[in-house]
């Protein structure tokens, strides 16, 4: 039997990472971390002032970053942002489906714009991103979908739109997977965090709830690099429909 090289099974290099909601938060640390597995990143976010800092930040790590300003609730930018892709980098190689909205009104407040909104970018915006991207990637390629743990539990906060987004997520993350991962050689996995102090995130930056985690802490930034290069990477070649959950031990209370 031939010896496996475990470090390179989690190495980018020469493959290019798209990730959408990368100007704040989850999105920043889901760019470093691929970067500094050596691929190179799109950055897409509807503000493009923040994508810039960002994208100073992935250059200054010795990788090559395209910034493109995006809204993930309309389909045609997202076709966009991918022949921006394509016409820069010549290839997609990881979908990380960041960008989302959080809310927290109790139910019987809570507008239908307001619903609306969350499950336009958090759901919506997923699809067709995974849509845009699904039609270039060669075998191989891995999308990423960010969920949540509030797609399996309550936290004490009423997000009624919230949950019910991120949990969906979980349900279209399946299918493309079953879609996809024989016909196209195109992997499909979540990634669930839980409380984690780091931006975008709300739900795990107010916490009332934080006495479930297992490990007694929140988690923080470098607690998700680990976890987003191994779906990227050959390292996860054979996992696909899965959620991975990082949350301390949250779900198991």
């Amino acid at each position: 039997m031939d010896i496996v090289d475990a470090p390179s099974l989690f190495g980018l290099e020469g493959r290019v990472a798209l990730v959408t909601g990368a100007s704040s938060g989850l999105g920043v640390t889901f760019a470093q971390g691929l970067a500094s597995a050596g691929a190179d990143i799109v950055l897409a976010a509807r503000r493009e002032d923040a994508l810039a800092d960002t994208r100073r930040s992935i250059e200054s790590m010795g990788r090559r970053a395209l910034a493109h300003q995006t809204d993930v609730t309309d389909p045609d930018q997202c076709t966009r942002l991918v022949e921006a892709a394509l016409d820069h980098f010549g290839r997609v190689d990881i979908l990380v489906n960041n960008a989302g909205l959080a809310t927290a009104f109790p139910a019987t407040r809570e507008k239908p714009e307001d619903f609306l909104r969350v499950m336009d970018t958090n759901l919506n915006g997923a699809y067709w991103m995974a849509q845009s991207c699904g039609r270039v990637m060669q075998p191989g390629s891995s999308i990423i979908n960010i969920t949540s743990i509030v797609g399996y539990t309550t936290i004490g906060i009423p997000q009624a739109a919230y949950a019910s987004s991120k949990a969906a997520l979980v349900g279209l993350t399946r299918d493309l997977a079953v879609q996809w991962s024989g016909r196209k050689g195109i992997r499909v996995n979540g990634l669930a965090p839980g409380f984690i102090e780091l931006g975008m995130n709300d739900e795990s930056t107010t916490g009332p709830q934080e006495h479930r985690i297992a490990l007694g802490r929140k988690g923080g930034a470098s607690d998700l690099v680990g976890p987003i290069v191994f779906l990227a990477s050959p390292a996860s070649s054979y996992v696909t429909g899965t959620v991975l959950v990082v949350d301390g031990g949250v779900l198991t209370s």
